[in-house]
């Protein structure tokens, strides 16, 4: 739950995903963190550890949730290299921790492609 003093002020981890989905006015930033969130838990809760993503269940959340990342083949040489970049702490699983990480590379790449092309940079409606 997010409690009175605003987000990150005492959040209840677990009800977040409920309060931004079920919250009138939630902000699209919040609204994209809970979808970080809830995409994770979605994948690693599958096989094993649920706190961590194995191999398949990185393979198959890239595959289904960023396809245009892995392009329309899979290259096994260069996925398990990406694994094993992720894999900072060499227990062949990503954390969530990892994962942030990785999301956060992924967005510094779409910043910086945008602010290559000013004519292509997402316009404020």
């Amino acid at each position: 739950m997010i409690r009175e003093g605003g987000f990150g002020k005492g959040i209840e981890m677990g009800t977040l995903s409920e309060q931004v989905l079920t919250a009138a006015m939630a902000h699209p930033l919040e609204k994209a963190l809970d979808v970080m969130v809830s995409t994770f838990h979605k994948y690693s809760a599958k096989d094993g550890d649920k706190f961590k993503l194995n191999r398949s269940e990185l393979q198959e959340l890239l595959t289904r949730e960023l396809p245009s990342f892995l392009g329309k083949r899979t290259d096994e040489a260069a996925f398990q290299k990406l694994m094993s970049n992720l894999d900072s702490n060499k227990d062949n699983e990503v954390d969530f921790q990892e994962y942030c990480v990785f999301l956060s590379c992924i967005a510094m790449m779409c910043n910086e492609f945008f602010e290559g092309c000013p004519d292509k940079q997402p316009r404020k409606k």
